[in-house]
C-alpha cells in the first residue's frame, strides 16, 4: 500500500485476515493441509477463505526462496540472542564458584600429568575466557545475519516498485542484501551459526570431561550432588556423571551437523536448490542441543563441590614447584638452561628419597647449588608458587581477583 501497489481497502482486508490467522495458529485452531505443500500456501488458502480473491495479492514481489530465508534469519537472530543470554548466565555461575575458591590450590596439568600448582579459581577462569570468546563470535554472528533478503524474489529481484529499505527497517534488519542471486543461495550465516554452536559446545565438552575425570574414584577432586548423577540398573553403589557425559555426546552431534551442512553446500552452483531445505532441521536441532548443554553445564557447576584437601595434596605430587626453583636460580644470575638442569637434579634427589619438593632440607639444596638464601625452601612450597605468578594472566591470588572483577564489570 505504501508503494501504491494495492489499495487502502485491500491492505486492510489482508491485515484483518492475517491477524485472524495468527490468532488461529497461536490457539492451535489453524488446520494445516499437506495438499497445499507448505505454510505459505496454507496461509494464502485460508486467507482466501476469509477475505476472498484479494488474498492473491500477498505473494506480490515475493518468492518462497526469499521468504523462507527471511524467516530463518529472523529466527536465527532471536535464537542467537537467547544463546548470548544463557552464555552470560553460565559465565556468572562460573565466576561465583571462582570467587568462593580464591585460596583453593590444585595441580595444573599438561598431558594429564601434574605440571604446576594453580588456584582452582584460576582453572575455572580459563573456561570463562573460552566462553567470552564465544560471546564475541555470537556478536559477530548477529551482525552477519543482519542483512534482509526479502525482495530478492526467486533469484533476479522484481520489476514491481517495492521499497526494500523500508521492509528491512520494519523487520529489524540493518539493510537489504545487495545481490538477489547471492541472497537466495547464501547459507554462510547458517554455517557460521553451526560453527559458533560447535565451538561453544566443544568448550562445554572439554569442561564436562574435566568434571568426569575429577569426579572419578581414582581422582576424587570434586563431588557432584546426587540430582546431577544417575545410578546403575545392576550396581546399587554407582553414582555416574551422566549429565556431563550427555554434554560430551551431544557435542559430537552438533559438530557433525556443521560438517553435514558443509557437505550439502560444497557442490551447489547458483542459485537455489532443494538441498538447502535441510538447513532448518540441522539448525533447530543444533540450537536445541546447545541450549540443553548450556543449561546442564550451569547446573553441574552449581552442584559441584571441590574436595579442597584432596586438591591440595595432589598439588604437592609430581614435583610441581620444580620450575619455581629454576626461576629462583635465574634470579640469582644462573642461565635458565643451567637452572633447568639443576632443578632436574633436585627433582632426582627428591625422587630417590621418596620426598615431595616441599619436604626437602637445605642439605639437599646444597648438593645442586650453594649460593642460596635461608628462605630458599619457601620457593618449593605450593602456596608461594601460586602467589608468585604475578605476571599478567598468571595464577596469583591478586591476578585472579582482578580478572573476576574485570569480567563481572564487562558483563554489566
Amino acid at each position: 500500500f505504501k508503494q501504491k501497489i494495492i489499495s487502502f481497502k485491500i491492505k486492510n482486508k489482508i491485515i484483518y485476515g492475517l491477524n485472524k490467522i495468527e490468532k488461529e495458529i497461536l490457539n492451535n485452531k489453524f488446520e494445516f493441509n499437506q495438499e497445499f505443500e507448505d505454510i505459505h500456501m496454507n496461509i494464502e488458502k485460508r486467507l482466501t477463505q476469509l477475505i476472498g480473491d484479494d488474498a492473491g495479492y500477498i505473494h506480490t514481489a515475493r518468492s518462497r526462496n526469499d521468504q523462507v530465508i527471511t524467516d530463518l534469519k529472523i529466527w536465527m537472530k532471536s535464537a542467537t540472542q537467547n544463546i548470548d543470554l544463557t552464555l552470560k548466565k553460565l559465565i556468572k555461575t562460573n565466576l561465583k564458584i571462582a570467587e568462593k575458591n580464591i585460596k583453593t590450590i590444585m595441580p595444573g596439568f599438561t598431558h594429564l600429568k601434574n605440571a604446576q600448582p594453580v588456584l582452582f579459581s584460576h582453572y575455572m577462569l580459563a573456561y570463562v575466557e573460552m566462553l567470552k570468546r564465544d560471546l564475541k563470535k555470537i556478536e559477530n554472528l548477529i551482525l552477519n545475519t543482519s542483512e534482509n533478503p526479502l525482495g530478492s524474489g526467486a533469484l533476479a529481484g522484481t520489476s514491481i516498485n517495492i521499497d526494500r529499505n523500508y521492509t528491512s527497517k520494519k523487520l529489524n534488519f540493518t539493510k537489504p542484501t545487495s545481490n538477489s542471486m547471492d541472497a537466495v543461495s547464501d547459507r554462510d550465516y547458517v554455517l557460521e551459526f553451526l560453527f559458533v554452536c560447535s565451538v561453544n559446545a566443544m568448550h562445554l565438552s572439554r569442561f564436562a570431561e574435566e568434571l568426569i575425570i575429577w569426579n572419578s574414584d581414582l581422582v576424587d577432586m570434586i563431588t557432584i550432588k546426587d540430582d546431577m548423577l544417575t545410578g546403575s540398573s545392576m550396581m546399587p553403589q554407582k553414582k555416574n556423571p551422566d549429565s556431563a557425559e550427555i554434554i560430551r555426546g551431544k557435542t559430537a552431534i552438533i559438530i557433525s551437523s556443521l560438517n553435514s551442512f558443509f557437505i550439502i553446500m560444497k557442490g551447489l552452483p547458483l542459485s537455489y536448490f532443494k538441498d538447502m531445505q535441510d538447513d532448518k532441521k540441522i539448525v533447530f536441532e543444533s540450537y536445541n542441543n546447545l541450549s540443553n548443554n548450556l543449561k546442564l553445564t550451569s547446573n553441574l557447576i552449581k552442584s559441584m563441590k571441590p574436595n579442597k584437601k584432596k586438591m591440595y595434596n595432589y598439588s604437592l605430587k609430581g614435583f610441581t614447584t620444580a620450575t619455581d626453583f629454576a626461576e629462583y636460580l635465574v634470579k640469582k644470575g644462573v642461565r635458565f638452561r643451567e637452572a633447568h638442569k639443576k632443578s632436574a637434579m633436585l627433582v632426582n634427589i627428591a625422587e630417590k628419597l621418596n620426598l615431595t619438593l616441599n619436604e626437602l632440607k637445605l642439605e639437599h639444596i646444597k648438593k645442586v647449588y650453594n649460593n642460596f638464601d635461608p628462605n630458599v625452601l619457601n620457593v618449593l612450597k605450593v602456596e608461594n608458587s601460586v602467589n608468585s605468578k604475578k605476571s599478567f594472566g598468571g595464577t596469583s591470588k591478586q591476578n585472579v581477583i582482578k580478572m573476576i572483577n574485570k569480567t563481572l564489570k564487562e558483563l554489566r
